[in-house]
């Protein structure tokens, strides 16, 4: 599978770089699909930054540059980080020596991680400023979209009763809700070859829910109905590649 996936990526790289030979980038506003892999480091901010520490974010965009240079697409990525600002959750779990047993009794480490996704639709524009020709320059978009995420207990090669199959929901702070986002920054395609790259700022709001009705390491405490704001707000770059029709060839008849 992996070799499979790999093969049609090198097609389709040396099909944007035969097309681009073919079509006058420099001077000609071209309408073409985009398609792109991306990476974004991202700061918490607002309600977030209680639960988080930085988040990466991984993922792919798929749209469409039009011969008038608006942009339209979508964009999915997965959240995932290693900053936990949460209180110790499982601080009910461990003895007086501050460990944490399974159900062998042998102590155990459970790994903690923030893990989510979004999906976001995005519209926007193109403009060619600073640019070596009018398929680049500086790209704003913004839309709407859907996030959410959790805290990831991870527990590899341990049973540990008390936070297996549905009791992971007690502490995993399952949250999701509506989002916005806004981006700013330089999109860059080449007169000549495959370079086609783009990177900016990325901006993120999140209103979201709490998804669980109670939490194991506060029963006590009732879970908050009210809406969060979880903002992120960082750095995206990522490598494009725009998908060409073949041009038509040329005949001539002496």
């Amino acid at each position: 599978m992996k070799k499979h996936s790999f093969l049609l990526f090198v097609i389709a790289t040396v099909v944007s770089f035969h097309s681009f030979s073919q079509r006058n980038v420099k001077d000609s506003i071209i309408g073409t699909p985009w398609l792109a892999g991306h990476y974004g480091l991202n700061w918490t901010q607002g309600d977030l930054a209680d639960r988080f520490g930085a988040l990466n974010h991984i993922g792919f965009l798929a749209g469409y540059k039009t011969n008038q240079n608006w942009f339209w697409g979508v964009d999915a990525n997965f959240i995932f980080g290693n900053k936990i600002k949460v209180p110790d959750i499982l601080a009910g779990l461990r003895d007086s020596n501050g460990n944490i047993t399974d159900q062998n009794g042998d102590i155990v480490t459970v790994g903690l991680y923030a893990r989510g996704f979004n999906v976001n639709l995005a519209f926007g524009k193109l403009f060619p400023v600073l640019s070596p020709n009018i398929n680049s320059g500086i790209l704003v978009h913004g839309g709407i979209g859907y996030l959410a995420y959790k805290i990831r207990l991870d527990t590899p090669n341990n049973v540990i009763p008390q936070v297996e199959l549905d009791y992971r929901k007690g502490y995993d702070r399952l949250t999701s809700g509506l989002c916005l986002h806004q981006f700013v920054g330089y999109s860059f395609m080449a007169t000549k070859g495959f370079v086609n790259f783009y990177g900016g700022f990325y901006f993120q709001e999140g209103f979201t829910k709490n998804r669980r009705t109670i939490f194991f390491d506060t029963p006590d405490v009732p879970v908050s109905t009210k809406t969060r704001l979880d903002v992120q707000m960082g750095l995206k770059i990522g490598w494009n590649i725009p998908i060409y029709r073949r041009l038509p060839k040329d005949y001539y008849v002496d």
